[in-house]
């Protein structure tokens, strides 16, 4: 994917364009390790690293959006989700706090080690015993609620191509015109394509102190679907020291687009600064 503030993101394989991320649990030499892989439910404390080709646990990553490392946790039917940022020891090893009811869960990893050329999701599976109730993924959404707030999102997802998403956030009917930053910036996007999970992130164009982009009520991202199908977004803001995460339904539309809009969305890796502010 890539933000209209110039910053190219389709070369992150956990953010875009040509692949999503997080459907391999080691890439480019480095390896996701969780110390288990089997929960019981409740809260859980999870434990794992990050081993580099040498297969030594990883202890230097570069901080994206000020954090080194980002958890995503999410149940295989898109409920469930969470973001959350572990704590890592002296050796490697990272552990947090997830609260997990029992089925098939998807855990992705976002992180930059440091030397590394740009940005990688990792995603690992995990298990939750007990009785699993499945839930059918919900239709296409436009708004989400979420007690005083509602979001609402305008924009299509278009495989192969980019297009504008924007999301504006009301409270009690009114705009929310004092959003605060988020991991440095006023909202932070993930999206997962229903079916394998596979993973995009993004960050909304501009951010915070810049001088032009407003604290709400609209947050408009640049995004690019890897293929046709649905997608479950979720996204994160916060507005009165509480973060909170309204979540939605979208299926691509079927524009053709320009031969050069696959060119544009190249798996490369490049060094990502500046702006790209949400790991």
């Amino acid at each position: 994917m890539t933000n209209k503030s110039g910053h190219d993101m389709s070369s992150h394989s956990g953010h875009g364009g040509a692949r999503p991320g997080g459907l391999s649990v080691s890439e480019n030499g480095y390896t996701l390790e969780f110390d288990s892989t089997i929960f019981s439910t409740g809260v859980q404390t999870v434990t794992f690293r990050i081993t580099g080709p040498d297969g030594r646990p990883v202890t230097a990553f570069t901080s994206e959006h000020g954090k080194e490392l980002h958890l995503i946790v999410v149940r295989r039917d898109t409920t469930g989700f969470q973001h959350v940022h572990p704590v890592r020891d002296e050796k490697g090893t990272w552990s947090v706090d997830v609260t997990l009811v029992p089925g098939d869960w998807r855990f992705f990893a976002d992180i930059h080690p440091a030397g590394h050329e740009g940005t990688m999701t990792l995603g690992i599976d995990a298990s939750v015993a007990g009785q699993y109730d499945p839930q059918p993924v919900p239709g296409d959404t436009r708004t989400a609620h979420i007690g005083e707030y509602s979001v609402t999102l305008d924009g299509e997802l278009e495989p192969g191509g980019a297009s504008d998403l924007t999301l504006t956030v009301n409270r009690n009917g009114q705009p929310v015109t004092d959003l605060q930053p988020y991991l440095s910036a006023y909202g932070h996007l993930v999206a997962l394509r229903v079916g394998d999970l596979g993973y995009l992130h993004v960050h909304p164009e501009g951010e915070p102190g810049d001088g032009t982009t407003a604290p709400g009520p609209e947050i408009t991202f640049m995004a690019t679907a890897p293929s046709g199908g649905t997608y479950r977004l979720y996204l994160d803001f916060q507005h009165g020291d509480v973060v909170r995460t309204a979540e939605f339904t979208v299926r691509t539309t079927t524009t053709t687009h320009r031969p050069d809009a696959a060119a544009q969305a190249t798996p490369e890796h490049t060094n990502h600064h500046g702006h790209h502010g949400h790991h």
